[in-house]
């Protein structure tokens, strides 16, 4: 009850943020990890409406203060023919809703940071998944200690429960696009030094479940590594980093057993003028049920934004590929694991995921101006490998290789729509379709997926 009443009120404090503007001032993006958000920069600041629960003085000297914050979303999904007409329910409309609070108090070097979830789904026809709904649970809840080390260097020691996301996401995401997002319990330590921000990390992933404060530590699975970061110029970076992962009940294709995997990746990332770029390699080694793993991917987004032109267009191009198992029986598993991958990986619709893939993904994005911007965006996928079969984003198999020599899964096209109406209000919709290719067509089921998605959320 305590904690329904709480919700109750982050959304009558939302309500009262939308009808008063705040005034201008500094500003902090609002994050989909909240508590990368420093609303320090609103000490000595004027403040009105939602602006005033985001810096609260707890005591004279300012050393100890508080952000609240909040964010209500509800996200309507309509399929036809979902995965490919071959999922327990093919065409089907369900409704994502999910609330969310946090807390988050500093004072001096320490700080206790705490975040609720409310998250439900009305009408999903396959049956509810772990991304679908967890009820009323905690999100995140830890405690951390910022240590000073000198000019520009500090050190900062975390433990608990958290949302983390590092680099791209290609392998280390929050899962904010779906209704739940994927949290970890461990610890987590963060070493800044001038340009270079190293963090080591030893966590487990939740499981969620459907019932409230039920969530607990996975005991199958677990995830260490080391990242950096090196800043050689203001918008120039270097990301280099290894993963440890084990999976005690890891399954591929149709073996089971346990899984420890190495990822060691090399990112470089940045933007000159008009031009920008995200490129990433990485390679996996490790074992799996008496194999050895060698597996690998190439990850590129290439931009041009102009900032000048009329709607400021954007064109990106994607190009990615993943490896896949060339042979079943010699001994090697050569399947590429994204880890924990952003859900919506390809687009609203992701009807695959990144293992045993070659895709190009063009799109423009342009802005009509009042906060409005549309993005159209196609892409074409093919098997890496014709030994291999197909994927979903969490890793599960889909379509297995058979005799079926055919690369080209198939095309998808996607156009999206987005309305930041205010700093707290926004609204989304898209259209989604996913034409098979020959390796679908020659394994059937084969229909178009048709996708409708429409979304609003608010946020201080």
């Amino acid at each position: 009850m305590r904690v329904l009443l709480l919700l109750a009120a982050v959304g009558a404090v939302a309500a009262q943020a939308y009808a008063q503007a705040p005034i201008p001032g500094p500003e902090v993006e609002q994050t989909v990890v909240r508590h990368d958000e420093d609303w320090s920069v609103l000490r000595g600041e004027p403040r009105e409406g939602w602006q005033r629960a985001k810096y609260v003085l707890l005591d004279a000297r300012g050393d100890t203060w508080l952000t609240l914050g909040g964010e209500t979303r509800a996200r309507f999904e309509r399929f036809d023919n979902n995965q490919w007409g071959e999922a327990p329910a093919s065409d089907d409309g369900y409704l994502w809703h999910r609330t969310m609070a946090h807390t988050d108090v500093r004072a001096g070097p320490g700080r206790a940071f705490v975040q609720l979830i409310a998250g439900y789904a009305r009408g999903v026809g396959g049956g509810n998944g772990p991304a679908d709904e967890t009820g009323i649970d905690l999100l995140q809840g830890f405690a951390d200690l910022r240590l000073d080390l000198g000019d520009a260097a500090s050190l900062t020691l975390r433990g608990g429960r958290e949302l983390v996301s590092l680099g791209s996401g290609r392998l280390l995401s929050t899962r904010y696009g779906l209704n739940i997002p994927q949290a970890f319990d461990g610890a987590h330590a963060i070493a800044v030094y001038g340009p270079l921000r190293i963090e080591a990390f030893h966590l487990r992933p939740v499981a969620n479940g459907e019932d409230d404060f039920d969530d607990a530590t996975s005991k199958a699975r677990r995830l260490d590594g080391i990242y950096a970061t090196i800043a050689p110029a203001p918008d120039i970076g270097v990301d280099a980093y290894w993963f440890g992962y084990a999976n005690e009940q890891a399954r591929f294709t149709r073996r089971t057993g346990r899984e420890a995997r190495d990822t060691f990746g090399l990112r470089f990332f940045g933007r000159r003028g008009d031009f920008g770029w995200d490129w990433e390699a990485i390679i996996q080694r490790g074992r799996f049920n008496g194999q050895r793993i060698r597996a690998w991917s190439l990850a590129t987004e290439t931009d041009w934004h102009s900032t000048a032109a009329p709607l400021r267009p954007r064109l990106r191009l994607r190009a990615n590929i993943a490896s896949g198992d060339s042979d079943p029986g010699d001994g090697r598993l050569e399947t590429f694991n994204a880890l924990f991958p952003s859900g919506k990986y390809f687009g609203n619709l992701s009807p695959i995921g990144p293992r045993n893939f070659v895709n190009v993904h063009p799109s423009i994005d342009v802005e009509l101006g009042s906060g409005v911007t549309v993005e159209i965006a196609v892409a074409a996928f093919w098997r890496a490998r014709r030994g291999d079969g197909i994927y979903d984003v969490p890793g599960q198999l889909l379509r297995g290789a058979g005799e079926n020599g055919a690369r080209h899964i198939g095309n998808q096209v996607e156009i999206a729509a987005a309305w930041q109406a205010n700093p707290c209000l926004s609204f989304a919709a898209s259209l989604s379709a996913f034409r098979p290719g020959a390796f679908l067509r020659e394994t059937s089921p084969s229909r178009t997926i048709r996708l409708a998605t429409a979304e609003a959320m608010f946020k201080f």
